[in-house]
């Protein structure tokens, strides 16, 4: 039986495979840009899920870093264990698809605007930290 995860749930299950600070401030930072996305373009009644969609999008990174291809497998299997949405799974593994041709691609508005700011989060993450050590 599938089930929407709440917040809540999802930042236990993050912080439970997840502790390095640098991979919890791109969580958080990933969920609080999907949310404002989900607003602006009129999905208020899913702003929780594109939410989570963002908390949990690298849900198997810091385990399993070294295996990029097979980045967000790891993810779906620990998430079908929780009983998670085939929607959350499918979503979470649309942002790998670059890495793994067999994943399903982004073609809902949410999964590639998860698929842009992952990236672009990022990016812009790992300058701030280069240039508050310079």
């Amino acid at each position: 039986m599938s089930k929407q995860l709440n917040r809540e749930e999802a930042w236990a299950l993050l912080t439970e495979y997840n502790q390095d600070p640098f991979h919890l401030h791109h969580a958080r930072t990933v969920e609080g840009v999907m949310r404002y996305f989900a607003q602006e373009l009129g999905y208020g009644d899913e702003v929780d899920f594109w939410g989570i969609v963002g908390l949990l999008h690298d849900l198997d990174w810091e385990e399993h870093e070294d295996d990029p291809m097979n980045h967000t497998i790891y993810a779906a299997e620990i998430l079908e264990g929780e009983g998670a949405s085939t929607e959350l799974i499918r979503a979470i593994q649309t942002h790998t698809s670059d890495f793994n041709t067999s994943l399903p691609k982004p073609e809902l508005q949410m999964e590639k605007i998860l698929f842009a700011c992952d990236e672009l989060t990022g990016l812009i993450g790992a300058a701030v930290i280069k240039i508050g050590r310079a």
